[in-house]
């Protein structure tokens, strides 16, 4: 059997060599004859093959023409995750523990690091932070905070009703003495299983606005005295609730200047942000951010004015503006000897050209009232007097020679502004004497504390919804409050308080419209211009949406979990 099989593949092996021997003779032949004998040929058609070679060269050019481009019609840049954003900011760092951030760069590391309650969301209204629900009760003098489920702090441990607790008997703790603690004076606060409850002294309809402040972790500090909260090891390696967690502290100066680098929280209520890292390079002065920014060691600063746009007029830095809820007002001291008479402080202002001091600015923001209309829907704001130079002096002729200690900060615009002021307040008959401080600490005891001037060029917030009682409410007039005027008035007080606990949004209005009307009357103050962020960024790098609309500078970082500076193609779906 084996044998016959052997002797039969023998045959179809020879049969097959036979059949590969023929077919190598046949294609010899067939090339010999086909191609190599016709060759002496080609000359007289050689247009024609030309031609032929041309047409398919054509025919290959216009099919890799047509790949080519419908790869790159569904093709985009897109950014990716990763890398690191460097943001320039201006002050010290002297504590990372967000109840004490004063300076702009703790500011700005405090809104990286730590979630809050409510926040200002992308309308520019108060939104939800960490809380789920902020519900008042029909009188809008108790107020029921729940949380989100799920919570966690960077160290992974979870963030609950304890913590919220904590923090706010911090808060309320006077030897703790921290940012927020006026707003929760004569607060009760109480527990029920899965609730924080606020009883206030009397009905606040925008309390939700007061709980936008950051929380801290219980299990850190639970052992840590009051007294010593600022001392304590958690103000230089905190733990934190926001976007991004702390990972090390460089000092780059002996004149204080720091890198703060900070990751990625994984544990971020939105989200682990697209950015690997965040870096906040804090420096002394102005000069120093804009060296830094047409160096390319920074990314981005929210840092400098409109002023020195032309400093930073490269091909790599953009910049975006974008109106804040401030107001940079010139208060009078009503208390002062010279502007204690409301009449005086009418014929100032009748002989204030305010369009001219406006004309220092480098943008259009002008803000005439303590109230935006972005706050509150009004039936219409009080018509301002007309500027008439001579009818002011006529009414100021008894104040000629007058001295006018007229105060501002060396900051942006401030100078200008003030100097135009001073040359008109002199044209209207008064010695002015302007000084011009260095925004510092000093500042603020020496001269804001004390009252110490006539006049004062200054910025103040606004917020997110009117509430006018911290400038122009009579028990703000003491050396801790912010009316800067020393206002006072009986009926302006009602008012305050009126709007303050009324849940009836006509009624609001109302009394809104009838302060309005009291403020232009009284002339507490003249509305100047709105403030607004101007931000420097690399043309290379995402960060904050225009479309938003912000009350403070670090609302900015209200979508922080989007910004980027990596970018790669992608294919779009056709």
């Amino acid at each position: 059997m084996n044998k016959r099989a052997k002797k039969r593949g023998q045959k179809l092996a020879k049969r097959w060599e036979g059949f590969s021997a023929q077919a190598k003779e046949a294609s010899r032949e067939h090339i010999q004859e086909n191609l190599i004998q016709r060759l002496p040929n080609a000359k007289r058609v050689r247009l024609l093959i030309l031609e032929w070679c041309l047409l398919i060269v054509i025919i290959v050019s216009l099919a890799l023409t047509q790949a080519f481009w419908y790869t790159q019609s569904y093709a985009t840049q897109a950014y990716v995750g990763g890398g690191t954003y460097t943001e320039a900011t201006l002050g010290k760092v002297n504590s990372l523990n967000p109840l004490y951030a004063k300076t702009s760069s703790e500011k700005t590391l405090s809104k990286l690091m730590f979630a809050t309650l409510s926040t200002i969301d992308y309308s520019g209204h108060v939104g939800l932070g960490l809380a789920s629900s902020i519900v008042p009760d029909e009188t809008s003098k108790v107020w029921t905070v729940k949380l989100r489920d799920g919570l966690k702090w960077s160290d992974g441990e979870p963030l609950t009703l304890d913590d919220v607790e904590f923090t706010m008997n911090l808060i309320k703790d006077p030897t703790v003495n921290s940012n927020f603690s006026s707003n929760f004076a004569g607060i009760k606060i109480s527990r029920t299983d899965d609730a924080l409850v606020f009883t206030l002294p009397s009905a606040y309809v925008d309390f939700d606005a007061t709980l936008n402040v950051p929380i801290l972790p219980k299990h850190i500090l639970e052992d840590v005295s009051p007294s010593q909260l600022l001392e304590n090891n958690f103000s230089a390696k905190p733990v934190t609730s926001g976007a991004f967690a702390f990972n090390a502290m460089q000092s780059v100066s002996a004149a204080g200047e720091k890198i703060i680098y900070l990751v990625a929280n994984n544990n971020y209520y939105k989200g682990r942000p697209m950015l690997e890292s965040f870096a906040v390079h804090t420096y002394e002065t102005n000069d120093e951010i804009v060296k830094a920014m047409t160096m390319g060691e920074t990314t981005a600063t929210a840092e400098l004015s409109a002023t020195y746009r032309d400093q930073l007029s490269t091909e790599l830095i953009y910049e975006k503006q974008t109106a804040l809820a401030s107001g940079v007002f010139a208060f009078f001291n009503t208390k002062s000897e010279v502007l204690s008479q409301a009449t005086t402080r009418q014929a100032i202002r009748q002989g204030i050209d305010i369009n001219q001091v406006r004309s220092v600015l480098g943008y259009e923001f002008p803000i005439d009232y303590p109230i935006l209309d972005t706050q509150i829907s009004l039936k219409e704001f009080p018509a301002l007097p007309a500027y008439d130079l001579n009818a002011s002096k006529a009414a100021l002729t008894s104040m000629a020679g007058q001295n006018l200690r007229l105060v501002t900060i060396d900051s942006g615009y401030f100078p200008e502004l003030a100097e135009e002021f001073k040359k008109q307040l002199e044209d209207l008959g008064f010695k002015v004497e302007l000084t011009i401080y260095a925004p510092s600490q000093e500042f603020l005891v020496e001269v804001i504390q004390t009252r110490n001037y006539d006049i004062l060029l200054y910025e103040v917030e606004l917020g997110a919804d009117p509430d006018l009682f911290a400038y122009y409410h009579s028990s703000q007039t003491s050396a801790n409050g912010r009316n800067l005027s020393e206002y006072s008035s009986y009926l302006v007080d009602d008012l305050i308080i009126g709007a303050r606990i009324s849940t009836n949004p006509d009624l609001r209005s109302a009394k809104y419209q009838t302060f309005l009307d009291r403020w232009v009357k009284d002339v507490p103050a003249i509305g100047i211009y709105q403030t607004s962020l101007v931000y420097y960024f690399n043309k290379n790098v995402r960060n904050f949406s225009e479309d938003n609309r912000l009350v403070y500078a670090t609302d900015r970082f209200v979508d922080v979990e989007y910004w980027a500076v990596n970018r790669a193609e992608k294919n779009r779906t056709p």
